[in-house]
C-alpha cells in the first residue's frame, strides 16, 4: 500500500552531526502521494547549548555572510521548534513518510527523538525512490538555494 503522503526536507546546518553541531533552518513540504501539494513548515532555529560551529562550515558560512544572517533571524529555541514541527506532521490529513536525503535524515532524526521523543513518520524512503514532485528546496530562502533549484 503507498503512503498517504510524503515529508520532504530541507535543512541548513553548521557542521556534519547533529549534537556538537546544529540544525539552523528546517523547512519541509507535505504532498499527497498523487502530488497534492498539502502544506509547508519552515523554522529557523538557535544554536544547540555547548554545540560549535564546525571550521569547514566556518569558512562556507563565510563566504555567505548574508545567508548566515537569514538563518539567525527569528531564530526559535530547538525544542520549541522541534515540537512545531512534529506538531505540523501530526496534523497532515493521513500517514506522514519522511522522505530522505543523507544529512536532513541524521539531523531532523536526531532532534525529533531528542526534542519530541518520537519520530513523528510511519517510514521513510531514500529521496532517489520518491516521486518526482516531492521536493521542498524551493521553500529555502537562501540565494544559494534559489540558484541550485533554478539550475
Amino acid at each position: 500500500m503507498p503512503p498517504d503522503l510524503y515529508v520532504s526536507t530541507h535543512i541548513h546546518t553548521d557542521g556534519p552531526i547533529p549534537g556538537p553541531h546544529s540544525l539552523l533552518t528546517l523547512s519541509a513540504a507535505a504532498h499527497s502521494a498523487a502530488g497534492d501539494p498539502l502544506g509547508t513548515f519552515s523554522v529557523n532555529l538557535r544554536e544547540l547549548h555547548g554545540a560549535t560551529l564546525h571550521p569547514a562550515s566556518h569558512r562556507e558560512w563565510r563566504t555567505r555572510a548574508e545567508e548566515w544572517l537569514t538563518t539567525r533571524r527569528a531564530a526559535r529555541p530547538p525544542a520549541l521548534a522541534t515540537l512545531a514541527f512534529a506538531r505540523w506532521t501530526a496534523r497532515l490529513p493521513g500517514r506522514p513518510v519522511f522522505v530522505a536525503e543523507p544529512e536532513s535524515y541524521l539531523f531532523v532524526y536526531w532532534y525529533a527523538q531528542r526534542f519530541a521523543g518520537e519520530w513523528p513518520f510511519v517510514g521513510t524512503v531514500p529521496a532517489e525512490s520518491a516521486p518526482a514532485h516531492v521536493t521542498a528546496v524551493d521553500l529555502c530562502a537562501l540565494a544559494s538555494c534559489r540558484a541550485r533549484s533554478a539550475a
